[in-house]
């Protein structure tokens, strides 16, 4: 049962001084009984009133606001946690969903709603094409199926490092062959939202002290995966960037429906439009 220590650090740097508008802050691992919070602090030099709030999702959301310019703004959080997934997860499958495809229970479905809607067009049915393509038989395995789709789209992908903002189309992923963490988590939530699956993405932190795993190099990176809904087991961590299943070295911050929804820092300034000059982020992940 690790005892982690994250530390997320970002840093805004302006050419001259400007005055800061309320950011939003997406920065606390959400609390589960696979995770428990043993402190936190938030930081924020020049000093902001901070207000906090759970978002739709139930994400904790803290909105800054500010009193004075400033031409450096510098946000840390450190937060302590203790993670106790299992390593090999066993999943309890109800016996209508052990096989695909099945039909969710009328309550689920309304409850899962805007989860099973594709969120990025497929005009041609080409995606819906693609994940169908790891269906075996009318009668399917459905823990393999998911499986199989996850290990599909790190075969399909090649890893990179992006820096730049927002997230490939999952057709733009199939056309360039290569994404990120982030694009990965997107095809796969896709995919398996073309099979009438319910899926969120997860946005946060991956521990891998050994630095063996992809989305983990240097600093200054945050880790994407997704979830899908299996009545019984509940919701299921695919990390297909990593070809992995379960949390056992995930620390999730937001769950969220649009992988645009879980951006950690977010706000604006007032002042002249080349004011703004960096931004860097620092993250660490290790044993408390």
């Amino acid at each position: 049962m690790p005892h982690l220590t994250i530390h997320h650090r970002t840093t805004y740097q302006y050419r001259e001084p400007v005055q800061l508008g309320p950011h939003r802050l997406m920065l606390r691992p959400r609390e589960s009984r696979d995770l428990r919070i043993i402190s936190t602090t938030l930081a924020i030099s020049p000093e902001a009133t901070i207000t906090w709030a759970q978002d739709v999702a139930g994400n904790a959301v803290a909105t800054a606001t500010f009193q004075t310019i400033t031409d450096r703004l510098v946000i840390s959080c450190s937060t302590e946690v203790e993670l106790s997934a299992a390593v090999w997860p066993v999943f309890d499958i109800a016996a209508l969903a052990i096989s695909f495809p099945f039909r969710y229970s009328d309550e689920d479905w309304t409850d899962l709603g805007a989860l099973t809607v594709m969120q990025h067009a497929d005009p041609v049915g080409r995606l819906a094409s693609w994940a169908q393509g790891f269906v075996l038989g009318s009668s399917t395995d459905t823990l393999s199926l998911l499986k199989d789709l996850s290990a599909g789209v790190s075969g399909a992908l090649a890893y990179e490092t992006r820096d730049d903002e927002g997230t490939q189309s999952p057709l733009e992923s199939l056309d360039r062959r290569a994404g990120s963490c982030r694009d990965f988590a997107v095809l796969f939530a896709e995919a398996v939202r073309s099979l009438g699956f319910g899926a969120r993405l997860v946005s946060g932190y991956l521990h891998d002290p050994g630095e063996a795993l992809m989305g983990s190099q240097g600093t200054g990176t945050t880790h994407a995966w997704a979830e899908v809904f299996v009545p019984g087991a509940g919701w299921i961590t695919f990390d297909p960037t990593n070809r992995s299943i379960g949390g056992a070295n995930l620390i999730p911050v937001a769950m969220v429906r649009d992988i645009a929804q879980s951006v950690p820092v977010s706000g604006s300034y007032v002042g002249q439009p080349k004011a703004f000059e960096l931004m860097s982020v620092e993250i660490s992940v290790a044993a408390a």
